[in-house]
């Protein structure tokens, strides 16, 4: 038995290792090069602008349930001499610096609309509250699942927690390498699902044994299809 569990304990120490290791290729993404700034809970007259030429260039604005996200491209700004930007509203107006972007893909800011700051990345606070909240949300509804699939004894239900923490946690921190706006969070999403499929099918598989292996092999096929659709849902209406 020991020996069977250190076997397992390698292979899934090994696959999580893809969501850890495996960086999200922005370079084939369908978005070109660009600054996205995010704010959370803009006023609706909220506009962000920057200087090129000339001209003041408005940044496309997306909302997104508690953010919106506001967002240069590199063609729009190539004339740029500056990257101060211009920001906005019915009853005021000021400058905020932005350090000019090092990357070629997806340079990503976050805009404190109260103090009028700008920092470089997304905000610990805000990955950290998303994370966990994609991560309850998709635990309550496997653990729907493993209660109508009549699991009741303490030990499944302590492997059940265990391993979803871990699975269902290292694929929503995944996910959060991808940027806001990103069209391909999906295949993202998809990839990891697979993962998390082959890890729980061993995992529940090897360390369950209050019902037979095919009542427990179908519980993990539908738990990860529901949770498969539901991440899709949840991803398109919260923040990434």
């Amino acid at each position: 038995m020991f020996k069977t569990h250190k076997w397992f304990l390698t292979i899934i120490i090994l696959m999580l290792s893809v969501f850890v290791y495996t960086p999200t290729c922005y370079g084939n993404s369908a978005e070109p090069p660009s600054i996205l700034i995010i704010v959370s809970n803009a006023p609706d007259d909220l506009e962000i602008s920057i200087k090129s030429g000339n001209e003041y260039i408005k940044a496309n604005k997306t909302d997104k349930v508690i953010e919106t996200y506001y967002t240069f491209y590199s063609h729009e700004i190539r004339t740029a001499s500056n990257y101060t930007l211009k920001v906005s509203t019915e009853n005021s107006s000021f400058d905020v610096l932005l350090d000019q972007p090092t990357k070629l893909y997806n340079n990503i800011f976050t805009f404190d609309l109260k103090n009028k700051t700008l920092a470089p990345g997304k905000l610990f606070s805000r990955s950290a509250f998303l994370v966990s909240l994609r991560t309850t949300l998709t635990l309550l509804i496997e653990a729907m699942v493993f209660w109508l699939f009549g699991f009741r004894e303490k030990k499944s239900w302590i492997v059940f927690l265990i391993i979803n923490l871990i699975t269902q946690g290292a694929l929503n921190v995944w996910l959060n390498g991808s940027t806001p706006l990103e069209s391909y969070v999906i295949l993202t999403l998809l990839f990891g699902e697979i993962l998390v499929f082959f890890i729980e099918t061993m995992a529940l598989l090897t360390l369950i044994t209050e019902h037979n292996r095919i009542r427990t092999f179908s519980y993990v096929i539908l738990a990860n299809l529901l949770s498969l659709f539901a991440g899709g849902y949840i991803i398109t209406i919260l923040p990434v």
